[in-house]
């Protein structure tokens, strides 16, 4: 099963909302198998803002954790026909552009899960159920995923 990271998991795991945040996302990050992490493109993008804004890392900084990022995990395009399929999706669900370029690569890329903090816990999509990693009670595709359960 593919999974695909928001902005915040990386975010996170980058250190912009503490230490304990930092470690949940390198430890649920860690915990992914091999393989099956896939990172929209505007993920990137978002992050690098991320990090120079919020976190006021200089860019060269901010643009070595993309490249790290980027090297780490295989991308999901934004291709015309994502561009076109996010339009769609956040017209009729009253969502984000930005927000549905995510959830429309993730889409592309084949993933079943797009794990997020910010988005609709259990909204689906073109088969993309979205949900929150730290959540207190994980979606059971998260724990099929960590092989924490077998269904």
């Amino acid at each position: 099963m593919k999974v695909a990271l928001d902005t915040n998991i990386l975010a996170y795991a980058e250190g912009t909302n503490g230490v304990e945040m930092k470690e949940k996302a390198l430890d649920l990050i860690q915990q992914l198998p091999a393989g099956s992490v896939v990172l929209p493109t505007q993920v990137l993008g978002e992050l690098f803002n991320v990090l120079v804004l919020k976190a006021k890392k200089s860019p060269t900084s901010a643009r070595t954790a993309i490249l790290t990022w980027r090297d780490a995990y295989p991308l999901s395009d934004t291709s015309v026909t994502v561009i076109v399929n996010a339009v769609d999706l956040a017209a009729d669900h009253n969502l984000r552009i930005w927000d549905s370029v995510i959830l429309s690569a993730t889409a592309q890329a084949g993933c079943r899960l797009l794990l997020s903090e910010d988005l609709q816990e259990g909204f689906t999509w073109q088969g993309v159920t979205i949900t929150n990693p730290f959540a207190a009670t994980p979606h059971p595709l998260l724990d099929v995923l960590l092989g924490r359960s077998e269904s």
